[in-house]
């Protein structure tokens, strides 16, 4: 009795002693997976506004689709910095595009009275033709990206600042005389933040989920996204696999540009009108976007569904320390200490 009692227990230790290991192995399968990491994020996120909910304002729908509009601008950015990082690159000037594109969408709109079918088109050449002179320079003259966006961020915010005089590019109009007369806020401004389905979706939320769409689209379905993956992956491997690493890598910066300008666009009409010192440290947020959704700085791995969680995490974030009044200091500082905590998980996992 006691013999197969012995054996009886023997069998159950094992099995015992197994549970633990098993559990380990599956916590560490789970948190090896980009989109588990973001997800534990997002949830850890908002249980943080569940318990810092600001006397109940956290639970109300305003505040949410307050964040979801919020984010859309950040989102729209962190699109295009998708593409360049799966690329192995990196675009500093995301900021300082939104900036000249706002400020000259509001020339055009505004000042100049230019309707919508001709100032949208030639904002968004003019944030393609940005995105695009730093693609020669990163792919083209080879230079760093880090180098040739960096150049591109400090003449774009000149730019800016040039196209505006240096002042915000609002309805109020300056005369010949020195007077002022204030005109009305332009219908594509008006048309640009409005809202739709009963006033819960703002329509800078609907362009955001285009931008994330199209870019999900080149990224899955079209032979360039399947050409960032191999260059990020390894540039001289792609290289001698005949894959067009110039051209991919400048188209990469050229869409990134575009997606700045969207974001212009979309930043002008919420603030009706165009301030040149807009978008200063968007980069920042963008780039914590894509990288806490699971993206990483190396390149090669990631995609547009980890950047949508990114920019749920980051606008929630964002959206609970402002109705719990949170110095901006304090928010920047955050941030910075997210993109460290999210490159160290990756690379624990790499």
């Amino acid at each position: 009795m006691k013999a197969g009692s012995s054996g009886h227990h023997g069998t159950l230790e094992p099995a015992a002693a197994r549970s633990p290991a098993r559990l380990r192995q599956w916590l560490a399968e789970f948190w090896a997976i980009p989109a588990a990491r973001a997800l534990v994020a997002l949830c850890l996120v908002l249980v943080l506004g569940c318990l810092f909910h600001a006397e109940g304002a956290f639970f109300k729908l305003g505040t949410h689709r307050d964040a979801l509009r919020q984010a859309s601008v950040f989102g729209i950015l962190a699109c295009g910095l998708t593409l360049v990082i799966i690329s192995g690159g990196i675009d500093l000037a995301v900021g300082s595009v939104l900036a000249v594109v706002a400020v000259s969408f509001s020339l055009m709109s505004i000042h100049w009275g230019w309707p919508g079918w001709i100032s949208i088109p030639l904002s968004l050449l003019l944030g393609l033709s940005c995105g695009g002179v730093s693609g020669v320079l990163a792919a083209r003259l080879g230079l760093q990206p880090f180098i040739a966006t960096l150049a591109m961020m400090v003449f774009a915010r000149g730019l800016a600042k040039t196209v505006s005089g240096g002042m915000k590019v609002s309805t109020a109009v300056k005369n010949a005389d020195g007077t002022y007369q204030y005109v009305d806020v332009p219908s594509i401004f008006r048309a640009l933040d409005s809202r739709v389905l009963g006033s819960n979706v703002a329509v800078v939320t609907l362009i955001f989920l285009a931008c994330a769409l199209l870019a999900w689209l080149a990224l899955s379905k079209h032979y360039w996204g399947r050409y960032l993956y191999a260059i990020g992956g390894n540039e001289e491997a792609a290289r001698l696999s005949a894959v067009p690493v110039r051209m991919s890598k400048f188209a990469a910066y050229a869409a990134s540009g575009l997606f700045a300008a969207v974001a212009g666009l979309c930043q002008a009409a919420q603030e009706q009108q165009g301030d040149p010192e807009a978008g200063a440290g968007y980069e920042l947020t963008a780039i914590a976007i894509v990288v806490i959704g699971g993206t990483p700085l190396t390149g090669g791995r990631g995609g547009i569904g980890l950047t949508l969680l990114g920019t749920l995490t980051i606008g929630y974030l964002e959206k609970i320390l402002s109705i719990n009044a949170v110095p901006e200091a304090s928010r920047l500082m955050l941030t910075g200490g997210i993109i460290v905590a999210a490159v160290l998980a990756q690379r624990r996992r790499r």
